[in-house]
């Protein structure tokens, strides 16, 4: 399999670059397996280099892939000219996506006679396909997810606070090997859970749902799943609108493999909820997980005409929203495989009452 830093280098050609500067954080990382925030990568044809500080040298020398020689130059900008210089560099690529315009005239002014091209989101295309390694962690980072959950419905009680949810949750995955969190945990409750990206507040549990987003990072892979449960008794209603969310997420996952249309499948979710709630679903489908937790591709209205592909990871979530009143959402984070899905989501989706 070839390696994404040669992946990149065989852009070069179409690009018009002969080397790549690479300052996101999420590239560098996936390029070097090295995470740092200090630095840059410097990639040519034929070499590559982790540029840094003191402060990261040791880890990045036992932790970087084997393709990176770490360096930490007293002068960062002398060392690119003089390795542009040695190389015969002409056109370095910079992250266009990334990089703000004052950092590129800043490079553009102290590089004279140096060319530079956007390379744009060719590392993030790249990320799209996971590895089987990847593919590892994030099932890793998913099981710590899962067993949250779990561990929350032990001990969830209608006199927590929604914050009190969200640092249960957080602190379990802590406790129970995650790296860090994949995003800001949401546990929202009744009127709240109405609102797909609700803050916790420090209110205590209302009844009706609670809607609960949250996922573990592990090694820097995200995992990201959502499960709502209720707090008291569900009246006919809620279990009408979590029966129709349930259909619209069962019926995509049963379509999914590599091929299929993103936007059709966010139309199969949407006319099933549109028939009986329309208009309540105002989010897309699901949009693909990694070393960040929203990446490319999406499924959405706006897909149409995009095909999934086999190794991409996309999560499944859709939902209805009754403003003022309750919302539901439940989300799974599958692979793309050439005739099915591997769902690394193993909690239970049942309607769940508390209290």
């Amino acid at each position: 399999m070839m390696s994404a830093i040669n992946k990149l280098r065989g852009s070069f050609g179409t690009l018009g670059a002969d080397a790549a500067l690479i300052f996101d954080p999420f590239n560098q990382q996936y390029l070097s397996g090295f995470p740092f925030t200090d630095g840059f990568l410097f990639i040519t044809k034929n070499e590559a280099f982790l540029v840094t500080d003191f402060r990261y040298t040791e880890a990045a020398e036992q932790k970087a892939y084997s393709d990176f020689s770490v360096v930490a130059p007293e002068d960062k900008l002398s060392w690119l000219k003089e390795k542009i210089s040695f190389y015969g560099v002409k056109t370095v690529g910079l992250e266009g996506n990334f990089l703000p315009f004052s950092v590129y005239e800043s490079y553009e002014s102290k590089l004279p006679g140096v060319a530079f091209c956007d390379i744009a989101d060719t590392v993030e295309t790249i990320r799209q396909i996971k590895t089987p390694e990847e593919i590892q962690k994030m099932q890793r980072a998913q099981d710590i997810t899962d067993a949250a959950f779990s561990h929350i419905l032990t001990v969830l009680t209608p006199n927590m606070t929604e914050t009190e949810v969200a640092a249960e949750l957080e602190y379990f995955m802590r406790k129970n090997g995650a790296s860090g969190l994949a995003f800001d945990t949401i546990a929202v409750s009744g009127d709240g859970s109405s609102r797909p990206h609700g803050v916790p507040r420090h209110e205590k549990l209302k009844n009706g749902f609670l809607t609960m987003d949250f996922g573990a990072s592990f090694e820097g892979y995200c995992s990201d799943m959502t499960r709502t449960v209720v707090i008291g008794k569900a009246s006919d209603e809620m279990k009408n609108v979590y029966t129709t969310v349930l259909k619209a997420q069962t019926s995509v996952l049963f379509m999914l493999k590599a091929g299929v249309d993103a936007g059709e499948a966010d139309k199969v979710a949407r006319d099933i909820i549109d028939g009986i709630y329309p208009g309540t679903f105002g989010h897309g489908l699901g949009h693909s997980v990694g070393l960040f937790i929203h990446e490319a591709p999406a499924m959405n209205k706006r897909a149409f005409g995009r095909k999934l592909r086999a190794g991409e990871i996309v999560t499944v979530e859709p939902g209805i929203y009754l403003p003022g009143r309750f919302g539901c959402r439940i989300e799974d984070m599958v692979l793309i495989r050439d005739d099915t899905i591997h769902n690394f989501t193993a909690s239970k989706k049942e309607l769940i009452e508390i209290g």
